[in-house]
């Protein structure tokens, strides 16, 4: 839904030079036709063990594959434990003609080199065209950030008539939020397909609680300061909003952590609950935009276009800078159906060229869940 030049760096050594380049591409080349150009930088990709490595290592390569961006330039240091050589293997099949790669330690002038790979991948992207295609091809990631009072009423609830919606279109949709989960994860257990996607389901939610008992951590240290301050007393509170995005169909598959999505239908993810992480994850399984439903606001985008609904008005008005749609008329005088057609509206919008706030800022990252030791 979006077309734009990546440049990804195998491992952060290398994102002052990523930066370099991609100054230099927005200074003399005509990206017009173009979305974005944008370096996803990140501190990773060397230092790291076992699954850690694996990680980031998935990440990154569900990063470069993802259909928003149109061409991906992949910069390598050389001596890193994320070697290019070794991240091309997990990246499986690319085109050559979209996906280009460059060590830094192998050229003179890596700005330079890179300046030129780019300069051809810019030119290659001025043919692309955008189509109407049918709605089963759309993936959406439900995602939820600091929640209040009204969260379970209007916004929540509002993403999981949408998530029903798209699914009845054919499309997909994906939850994650693994540790907002507790407490109501009996609700998506009954829900499931069949024995296999019931007994991922509980993996899923056990797997999170060892995590968390794996480093001494309490499992329901949530909800936040914030949380709180917006009324949510509890993490079961927290977790009876989360499920409800995901709306009323069966759940269809369970993904580990940057697994693609692939099945039609309500999926869920393995990621935590942090706003960056979850949504990060979300768009690496696949997921062209994310839903982001707040009561209290934040200006963050993944690097997905990542809507803000806010839970009630008054935060759609004071913090208008932010909030790309307002749940809060659920409560006052809008008809509910009429707010879902808006809402729609304003996804099938967003699907279709329209830019979010976070993209007109500027904010836009990536966050990497980190689960080990670095060295």
């Amino acid at each position: 839904i979006r077309n734009e030049l990546w440049i990804v760096p195998s491992v952060g050594c290398v994102n002052g030079q990523a930066q370099a380049i991609a100054e230099r591409v927005k200074r003399e080349c005509d990206c017009s036709h173009l979305d974005d150009v944008r370096v996803y930088t990140h501190n990773y990709g060397c230092s790291q063990l076992g699954d850690d490595h694996a990680n980031t290592q998935r990440a990154l390569a569900a990063l470069v594959r993802h259909p928003n961006a149109g061409a991906v330039l992949v910069l390598g240091l050389g001596c890193e434990n994320n070697q290019v050589s070794a991240l091309k293997e997990v990246i499986g099949q690319w085109d050559d003609e979209r996906m280009k790669f460059l060590v830094a330690q192998e050229v003179e002038d890596e700005i330079e080199a890179g300046f030129e790979i780019c300069r051809g991948l810019v030119e290659k992207t001025k043919a692309d065209k955008r189509q109407s295609l049918p709605l089963a091809y759309l993936k959406v990631g439900l995602k939820c950030g600091g929640s209040d009072g009204f969260s379970g009423i209007t916004a929540n609830p509002l993403v999981g008539l949408f998530s029903d919606w798209l699914i009845a279109q054919g499309g997909t949709t994906v939850l994650t939020e693994v540790p907002e989960m507790f407490g109501a994860e009996t609700i998506l257990m009954d829900r499931a397909v069949d024995r296999r996607v019931f007994d991922g389901t509980v993996s899923l939610i056990n797997d999170f609680k060892r995590y968390f008992r794996r480093f001494d951590q309490p499992i329901y240290e949530n909800p936040s300061p914030g949380n709180k301050k917006g009324g949510i007393t509890t993490l079961e509170e927290k977790s009876l909003g989360c499920v409800q995005k995901g709306g009323a169909q069966p759940v269809v598959d369970v993904l580990t952590y940057a697994q693609p999505v692939t099945k039609p239908g309500l999926n869920l993810l393995q990621a935590p609950g942090n706003d960056l992480v979850a949504a990060s994850a979300l768009a690496l399984s696949g997921c062209q935009l994310v839903l982001f439903t707040t009561g209290r606001g934040t200006p963050f985008g993944s690097f997905v276009p990542t809507m803000k609904i806010s839970t009630n008005t008054q935060l759609a008005e004071f913090k208008a800078n932010w909030i790309d749609f307002n749940a809060g008329t659920l409560v006052e005088d809008e008809e509910p159906q009429a707010v879902l057609e808006r809402f729609i509206g304003k996804v099938l919008a967003t699907a279709g060229g329209e830019r979010l706030k976070h993209e007109e800022t500027g904010f836009k990252e990536i966050a990497i869940f980190k689960t080990g030791v670095t060295l």
